[in-house]
This record gives structure tokens, sequence and C-alpha cells, in this order.
């Protein structure tokens, strides 16, 4: 049996030593590169005679998963997984596994933060600080309405695995919280002890905070668009950890300028990083952080330990912990990992 090759294309991580330990212990020929940017000849060049491929940001469109020649098994390192094209996996009889559940938590903890920094205005008030320190006079007038939690409705779209950590970190923090899944099944809904279910439209037309949890695929993608947008009330925050193409960007911006509502919390963006042009960094109804929601030492180790059970997995012919495109299996006739 000739060895295992497993590419990683790009990393996050500040070094590879503890992966390049692991695969030698593995007796796996293993490389790793950066070739988030790098031209698509040069992508394929370093991936196509590898046997798995762990990606995080290269893209991995058809014309680069065509071209690979022995490639059974492509992991995303993360739980987006936009950036691999799914149907030409499944087309060349590839796997494409994804890593849902290593910072579950975390994201849910940012959505959190987000809700409560533009709840409680923290971005102005670090603004009203520096100016009445300056003149040497408290001056509030530039302070946007603040209201009670409590008394206040959460929506919450989509309840996987994130939001419905939102929704129990939430319990007895708000009046009410609506949840908008058409995927939840009856029980889960049983489980999270909700009796209702909710319509996006009703979510936006009722909720205070309206907090987005779905992955982006094409369902998904500009669901928040400039129509929903007028849905939500003035009074409302729209709360985005989730993927930035799930919400226009440019309506957005519309909203926010011209007050449809009250402003945003914003983690992740169209364009990473976005461009140092973008309107949003004016406007002072938004409050944005650096698509941290994944970050914590925890989840970056979890993740590593998660992608190397994928890897044992592999070796021992048995399919990953998650698999993306489930409709490969049939045509592998049932063994993942069966030549093609």
């Amino acid at each position: 049996m000739s060895q295992t090759k497993i590419v990683v294309t790009d990393y996050i991580e500040g070094d590879l030593d503890w992966e390049v330990e692991e695969m030698a212990r593995r007796g796996i020929d293993f490389e790793h590169h950066q070739l988030k940017l790098a031209p698509e000849d040069e992508l394929v060049e370093k991936i196509r005679d590898c046997d798995v491929v762990i990606v995080n940001m290269a893209p991995m469109p058809a014309s680069v998963i065509s071209q690979l020649d022995a490639c059974r098994l492509i992991i995303r390192h993360g739980i987006g997984y936009d950036n691999v094209d799914a149907d030409a996996c499944t087309e060349h009889g590839i796997r494409l596994a994804n890593i849902p559940d290593y910072c579950a938590q975390e994201v849910a903890e940012q959505a959190l933060a987000l809700i409560f920094a533009c709840a409680r205005r923290l971005f102005d008030s670090r603004r009203i600080l520096e100016e009445s320190s300056a003149n040497g006079i408290w001056d509030f007038s530039a302070l946007g309405d603040i209201h009670r939690m409590r008394d206040q409705t959460l929506g919450i779209v989509g309840c996987g695995r994130i939001g419905s950590r939102v929704f129990r970190m939430t319990d007895n923090i708000f009046a009410r919280r609506m949840v908008c899944d058409p995927y939840m099944g009856d029980r889960r809904l049983a489980a999270l002890g909700l009796d209702d279910r909710y319509s996006l439209e009703d979510v936006l037309g009722e909720a205070d905070y309206v907090t987005i949890h779905t992955p982006l695929n094409e369902e998904t993608r500009y669901m928040i668009d400039e129509p929903q947008l007028r849905m939500m009330k003035e009074s409302a925050f729209l709360i985005n950890s989730a993927r930035g193409a799930i919400v226009n960007t440019a309506a957005l911006i519309t909203a926010l300028r011209e007050g449809w509502i009250a402003g945003a919390g914003i983690d992740v963006y169209e364009e990473e990083p976005p461009p140092p042009d973008l309107e949003l960094f004016e406007l002072p109804t938004a409050t944005l952080s650096a698509h941290l929601g994944w970050c914590s030492v925890e989840a970056g180790w979890d993740i590593r330990y998660k992608i190397m059970d994928d890897v044992d997995r592999y070796l021992a012919g048995r399919p990953p912990r998650f698999t993306v495109n489930t409709e490969v299996e049939d045509r592998l006739g049932g063994n993942p990992y069966r030549e093609v």
C-alpha cells in the first residue's frame, strides 16, 4: 500500500509543528503551505496527487477539484464550507468534511457580546467618554435610546448548534424569544421547550434583536436584503456572526445610514478582511468586530484534535465525523474511499 499524502493548503495557526509530528508518527507524507491567495495553477500543483486536502480559506472551485487525481477526502478547517464546491466533490467521488462542533460556544458568546454591545451602546459610550473627558463635563446628548433587555424580544434565525446555545444562554434575559428554523424537527423544538414556529417575516417584524445563525448556501445568500431590512422595527438591531454574504452589505449600509433600523452588530463580512473604504466603518450605529467568533485558545486546539481524528478515520477506512455531501456515498457504492 502506497504512503498516504496529506496537504494543508493554508492555515491560521502560528505553526503546524504539532501536525508535523503527529503526521510523522502515522507515517504520512505531509506538506503544509500558505496558498490562500495563490494562483489556481500553483494550488493545483501542490495538491494534485494528495489523498487528503485540509483547507482553511483557499478557494476550491470545481476547476480545482476536477484536477485532483488521487483525493478522496477534503477537510474544511472550520464550520462553513462555502469556499469549497460541494457538488464538484460529489461528482468526483470526494468526501467533503467540516468541523461544525469546535467553536459553537465561542460563536454563541460572540453573538451575545454583540447583542449586549448594541443594547448598551458600548461603542457610543466610549466616544462620549472621550469627548466628555476632553470637555470636562458629561454630555450624553449623542447617546441613542437604551432599553431594558428584559422587556424586549430576541429573534434567532437558525437554531442548530450555535443558535440553540444562544437560545439557552439568553434564558431570563429577554421577555420573549422567537426562533425561525424551518429545518428544526419536533423533537428539537420540544427539547428547547418551544411551542411555536415562526417565519422569517414574523421574526423580522417583531424582534428587537435579530441574530443570524445559518450556514451560507444558495438558500441563505442575501437572505437579509433590502425588503427584509425594511420589515424590521426602526428600533431593532441586526446581529450577524455567521457568514457575511447572508446579509447584503450595501442594503445594510443604506438601512443604517437612513435609519431603517437602530443598528447592527457584525462579526463577518462579504469580503474578508473588508476593504478600508467600507462605509460600515464610518457609521456610528455599526458595532463591528474582526471575525473572531471562532476564537479561543480551547477552540484553536479543539479543531486541530478533531481534524486529526478525521485523519485517523481515513487511515482506518472510516468516514469522517461529519460529512457535508452525504450523497457521495451513493456514488461510491457505500464505501467512501473506494477507487472510482
